[in-house]
């Protein structure tokens, strides 16, 4: 069986009774703005209708989502890797810090980590890597709920500073409108330097 039919029934890990998280990123594409991760831990006694990947769920929907699992998950954390981070370390990297800040920021210390994708980061305790983990487990698709809804509302606040890159319509990816502001507005201080499309427009030293 390959990774991208890995399910919980394949784990060698006992789930009864056990504190397990669910981690997920939001906004390794974009040009500008912080990556994000979220770590969830689900309550069973209260489940949440409707999880799935934050990605195949309006927006309306994901923040309605939103609220229920800050209400109803016996813990989560949304934590983030600045632009300068990503710089730094490199997006990958940079993910991977992120996704470790949101578990340890948890209340509760899972005694098992699934991850979206197809690595961890370095953790204090048991994690697995699952291949579109967003769309196969509830914990990941409510991280990466929370994940998805905290990036678009930092987002829109960085819309409110420089509103003439146009970030409350393309969330920073690199669509036509977001490249045409970038040639015409130049490289702000919330852009990731080292993304092609923004290093091309730095003056070359």
């Amino acid at each position: 069986m390959s990774n991208d039919e890995l399910a919980l029934d394949d784990l060698d890990f006992d789930f009864e009774n056990r504190i397990i998280c669910g981690v997920d990123e939001a906004g390794r594409g974009p040009l500008a703005g912080a990556v994000f991760a979220a770590a969830v831990i689900l309550d069973p006694a209260h489940p949440i209708a409707g999880l799935r990947d934050s990605k195949k769920l309006s927006e309306a929907k994901r923040d309605s989502l939103a609220i229920e699992i800050k209400k109803h998950a016996l813990a989560w954390y949304i934590a983030q890797a600045s632009e300068q981070e990503i710089d730094q370390l490199n997006i990958l990297q940079a993910t991977m810090l992120a996704m470790q800040r949101a578990v340890q920021g948890l209340s509760l210390t899972p005694e098992l980590a699934l991850i979206d994708g197809n690595r961890c980061p370095t953790l204090t305790m048991a994690a697995q890597a699952i291949v579109k983990g967003d769309d196969k487990v509830e914990a990941i698709s409510a991280a990466s709920i929370l994940a998805k809804t905290a990036r678009d509302a930092a987002l829109m606040e960085l819309h409110a500073q420089y509103p003439q890159y146009a970030f409350d319509q393309h969330k920073g990816y690199p669509t036509a409108l977001h490249l045409e502001r970038l040639r015409e507005h130049g490289v702000s201080p919330v852009h990731r330097l080292t993304y092609a499309p923004v290093r091309a427009l730095l003056p070359k030293i």
